[in-house]
This record gives structure tokens, C-alpha cells and sequence, in this order.
């Protein structure tokens, strides 16, 4: 199938393992809920039982350094791409609303980012994410 958009989701590669799934699951979770057109159909097993639905295209994971964190954010912006963010200070903090207000603490130029996901039309986050590498 193809898609007219691209979702790319960059994880600081330094992180410890367990750090890079929690970000990329709530990083996976804004663009789910910045693009609800994106999402597919429930799931049913065969016995009937719903199951919640899925974004409906593959999300591509980038291991990325600070330096190419920092340039497919701006990038992002620059594009006007759907953007989800989060920084380090997030690591620290237990709820949303804590999670909202260290954003809002980093610096609007170079935030700590820790981890960005895109979403957009294909050659824009082919632009953004140029340089990095693909999740080993």
C-alpha cells in the first residue's frame, strides 16, 4: 500500500533500552492523536472481542544523535509537519501536566530533546530525517 505521508519517530540513541520504548510509545501516541483520520478500523479476534485500532501506517524509528534530534525538529516546524516532542526533563516528572509545563521550561530555540516523531507528507520527513539512521 502506498501512503502519502510519512510518520518518523527519533530516539536519542544513548538512551538506556527502556527509555527509548517510553518515548517512543508516547511519541507514537501524539501523532495517533494529532492525525485521527491515520487511524485504522478496531481490531476483532476471532471470537468477536474488539481490541483498540492502530495507526494505520508504518511508523519508521530513527536512533539519532542530539545535533540530527535538533534538525529534523526545526526541520518540522520549517515544513509544518505534525510534531510531537519530548525532552529530558520529562524523565523526571509523573504526569501530564508536569510533562506539558518542562516543555514549556526548555529553551523555544534548542530544546533537550530526548526524542521527536513527524508526521507529514513523504519527501518533507524524508528532508527532516535525512541523515539518520534506522533503529537497530
Amino acid at each position: 500500500m502506498i501512503f502519502d505521508t510519512k510518520v518518523a519517530i527519533l530516539v536519542l540513541d544513548d538512551l538506556p533500552v527502556w527509555q527509548k520504548l517510553n518515548v517512543t510509545a508516547f511519541l507514537a501516541t501524539g501523532i495517533a492523536g494529532a492525525a485521527p483520520e491515520a487511524m485504522g478500523d478496531p481490531y476483532e479476534d476471532s471470537v468477536g472481542r474488539r481490541h483498540a485500532r492502530l495507526l494505520g501506517q508504518p511508523m519508521l524509528i530513527f536512533a539519532a544523535g542530539p545535533e540530527a534530534l535538533q534538525r529534523a525538529w526545526r526541520a518540522g516546524i520549517e515544513r509544518g509537519l505534525t510534531r510531537a516532542v519530548y525532552v529530558r526533563a520529562m524523565f523526571s516528572t509523573g504526569h501530564d501536566a508536569a510533562n506539558r509545563a518542562a516543555f514549556r521550561a526548555e529553551p523555544a530555540d534548542a530544546p533537550d530533546l530526548v526524542g521527536v516523531a513527524l508526521r507529514g507528507p513523504k519527501k518533507d520527513v524524508d528532508k527532516a530525517t535525512k541523515g539518520a539512521a534506522l533503529h537497530p
